[in-house]
């Protein structure tokens, strides 16, 4: 009698795989930075790869004995997860002596060979089911699926209520529950087997919580802040949005003023440090209803708005530990709107440490709002005398290039049209950036406001701009409406008497600019010339970085890099070239790379050493590389971006990337299992057909749809838009999932000893496209991402119809 498949613990392992691989972009974005963390996983996902070649070579071995192998993978997935990060933690590995330190890219292979074990675990369990029960692909893949949209959604509810290393101990407990499963759905009897499932369940609950807490990099902000005698972390909280940390410095106080005049005489009160994720620190400020004690927020950069104009209402983007809240409270605004998109940052200020901060956030006219600044904008009738956006990162992750491939639509042309559509007339949005040179953040922002000013119809953006500068920080204002000669005069005397220098006004001349905080040129001055005037294109093309204004479809405002400043910075590096370089866009360029290369060595393995097995049959193999790899491509194209697509719409990238993932693998695993039924009524080449041209049919429609669509939808409660999202995703879903689960079942007709190298093709290709899609987005923007993937679906289906036609 042939055994059922074993669908829930297939389903089960793939929620834990895919909770393991979201688990680790968390740890590993504490332990160093966001980017480092996408190359780590990246290449640990090429497990993958890695277990279809193993298959390949060892099916026949493999399937003799499948049922205690296949529990025997499941086992060896709960303990390596946790023991392979457990090992990475003490690799003395350190990405940025990575270049010239020969030891770290030993110490890095480490690491990937390392946290590739899980997912070889994970996919060979999978892959030898697929094997095993190849007329049943469909359905064990959709388990895969449905298994994996579950674990998406569970994975993120488990990190609001534990700890990352909590998770990580719960994540191991899996494997032995999925073993069990196993046990019991596919027959196999063996004694001892709930003694052994016990002891490796229990085995991760028994370490010692400390041995598995994220160690953080020593070059990030909280571990530098902790080398200062008496500071310590007295509190930490966790969720899916970041790790808080709050430092105390004893005997060296905390004192925090960003671009601070050199002019002031004032300090700031006792603050405590807050830190996300060991870096881009806020701080919470000691309340005080003395006035005086908070002069020094008059010393500010971002002071400038409120001597150019009486500001009643305020809107605070950003708000973080609450200092441009107490800055607008110490200049008088009778109401202040201030939004903070991760509530465990309210909850410091508003519960924690409300008597610290004299309860800041209860203040009379302070109304606090937990969202995200776009959507809190887009869904808001209200109007403001000022709009404030925060400094919201960290200087030196800043300087060094590490937000490079961080998505943020904060500071995009459609952003800044959206919260000049909010200001009263005469009022101003005045944005805050950190002071880096050669000049770059500062330069992008003020191009990015001429386009947005020019797209509202201004003729002479130059009249409505203002950009000033400390030694730090500068901050830019733009008007809604021209700048009159009085608060131009203002403007002069707050500069002069807190030695600012005014880097452009309507009608400034050279000599003004670069007076106090001297450059060798006044390059801040003559480059807002150049944006200004009619050779911009040509001068944002020629400047040494890359300038060019982020938009929605292209939300990568801190991407500075450009290939022609490569040699020079090279050249630089035994003089302090170094820090020039954007880091995060090479780290992911290496990334793709390494993939590439892993991914060649992959495919081709098995090629070499199965020739006699892969001979014969209808099927080329290549054509079954052309075929798995495209589908791979495409499927993660389209995942990827739909989910930046619906940040803006769902206003919270955490529901984005649960809604999106989640209904994506629901109901493309809803779509392979029903492809079987679908193939039995109209044939494989059919059903293959009508799934190409639905995903044609419904991928284009989506390009139009967030221009058409979402504007009008965005007042719409949360689960409203959450249920439309849903709608929207799954016919595309659904159809996406048809294609894997067709050819291969076909494909397991003629050639099933090509089955598992179809899996492996299939997930290398997935590695690939997760990095690929993010360079392409960032080149040339996420609407052709999409485009990209729906050709691919169409040479599928073209490799497929040569196959089997």
């Amino acid at each position: 009698m042939e055994p059922r498949f074993p669908r829930y613990s297939i389903a089960l392992i793939s929620a834990a795989a895919l909770g393991y691989e979201i688990l680790l972009m968390r740890l590993f974005s504490i332990i160093q930075w966001h980017h480092f963390a996408y190359m780590i996983i990246s290449l640990a996902l090429l497990g993958y790869g890695v277990s279809g070649t193993f298959i390949t070579l060892a099916r026949e071995r493999l399937l003799a004995r499948f049922p205690l192998v296949f529990i025997i993978n499941l086992l060896l997935f709960g303990i390596s997860a946790v023991a392979c990060f457990l090992i990475a933690q003490r690799i003395p590995f350190n990405p940025e002596q990575l270049l010239w330190d020969r030891q770290q890219p030993l110490w890095l292979l480490l690491i990937y060979l390392l946290l590739m074990l899980p997912f070889f675990f994970a996919a060979n369990a999978v892959g030898l089911a697929i094997s095993r029960f190849h007329h049943q692909v469909a359905r064990i893949y959709g388990a895969d699926l449905l298994g994996a949209g579950l674990g998406s959604l569970a994975i993120i509810g488990l990190l609001f209520l534990f700890f990352p290393e909590r998770v990580l101990q719960l994540l191991g407990v899996m494997g032995a529950i999925a073993a069990a499963l196993a046990c019991w759905e596919l027959g196999f009897q063996f004694r001892y087997r709930w003694l052994l499932f016990s002891f490796v369940a229990l085995l991760p609950l028994l370490l010692p919580i400390k041995w598995l807490t994220p160690v953080i990099s020593p070059y990030k902000g909280l571990s530098q802040m902790l080398h200062i005698d008496g500071a310590t972390v007295v509190d930490q909280y966790s969720s899916p949005l970041g790790l808080l940390s709050v430092l105390e410095s004893m005997r060296t106080p905390l004192r925090h003023a960003p671009g601070l005049s050199l002019n002031a005489t004032t300090e700031p009160p006792p603050q405590l440090g807050v830190f996300t994720d060991g870096g881009g620190m806020t701080v919470l400020t000691q309340g005080d209803n003395e006035r005086e004690r908070f002069t020094y927020l008059d010393q500010l950069t971002s002071a400038l708005p409120y001597h150019l104009k009486k500001a009643g209402k305020v809107l605070v983007l950003g708000a973080g530990g609450g200092a441009d809240v107490l800055q607008a409270l110490y200049h008088q605004a009778s109401t202040i709107d201030a939004v903070e998109l991760n509530p465990q940052m309210v909850q410091l200020v508003r519960q924690h440490y409300k008597d610290f901060t004299d309860d800041l956030y209860a203040k009379a006219g302070v109304q606090v709002h937990m969202a995200e600044a776009r959507g809190f904008v887009a869904a808001s009738d209200q109007r403001y005398d000022l709009i404030q956006l925060a400094l919201m990162d960290s200087f030196n992750a800043s300087s060094a290039g590490l937000y490079a491939l961080n998505e943020s639509y904060l500071y995009t042309v459609e952003a800044l049209q959206a919260y000049l559509d909010h200001l009263t007339p005469g009022g101003y949005l005045a944005i805050s950036r950190w002071v880096r040179l050669p000049p770059r953040d500062t330069l992008k922002l003020f191009a990015t406001a001429v386009v947005a000013l020019r797209n509202r119809g201004i003729e002479n953006p130059g009249q409505r701009l203002v950009l000033i500068r400390g030694w730090q920080t500068s901050t830019l204002l733009i008007k809604n409406g021209s700048i009159s000669t009085e608060e131009i005069a203002a403007l002069r005397h707050f500069s002069q008497k807190r030695a600012f220098d005014v880097a452009f006004y309507p009608g400034i001349t050279r000599e003004e600019a670069n007076r106090y905080n001297q450059l060798r040129q006044p390059h801040f001055f003559t480059s807002a010339q150049a944006l200004l005037g009619s050779s911009a294109v040509e001068y944002i093309q020629r400047y040494k970085f890359n300038i060019q204004p982020a938009t929605d479809d292209r939300p990568y405002f801190f991407h500075f890099f450009k290939w022609e400043q490569l040699q020079e910075i090279w050249g630089l590096r035994g003089q302090g070239g170094f820090p020039l370089l954007e880091w995060g866009y090479l780290i992911l360029v290496v990334t793709l790379i390494q993939a590439l290369l892993a991914g060649v060595v992959l495919i081709l393995l098995p090629l070499f050493f199965c020739r006699s097995q892969l001979r014969g049959g209808l099927v080329n193999p290549w054509r079954v590389f052309l075929y798995f790899g495209s589908i791979g491509l495409a499927f993660l194209f389209l995942e990827i971006a739909f989910i930046q697509k619906f940040i803006l719409f769902l206003s919270h990238p955490l529901y984005a990337v649960a809604v999106v993932l989640c209904s994506f693998l629901i109901f493309a695993g809803l779509g392979s299992i029903c492809s079987r039924r679908l193939a039995a009524m109209w044939g494989s080449l059919v059903t293959l057909k009508v799934a190409i041209v639905s995903i044609g049919l419904l991928g284009g429609l989506f390009l139009l749809l967030p221009q058409i669509l979402f504007p009008a939808l965005l007042q719409l409660p949360e689960l409203a838009k959450i249920t439309i999202s849903v709608l929207l995703i799954a016919p595309l879903a659904f159809f996406m999932g048809i294609p894997f689960p067709t050819a291969l079942t076909q494909l397991g007709s003629d050639r099933p000893a090509l089955i598992p190298w179809a899996w492996g093709v299939n997930g290398c290709a997935s590695v690939v496209s997760a990095v690929l899609a993010t360079l392409l987005a960032v080149h040339v923007g996420f609407s052709l991402v999409v485009l990209a993937a729906l050709l691919l679906y169409l040479f599928a289906f073209v490799v497929f119809r040569k196959c089997y036609v």
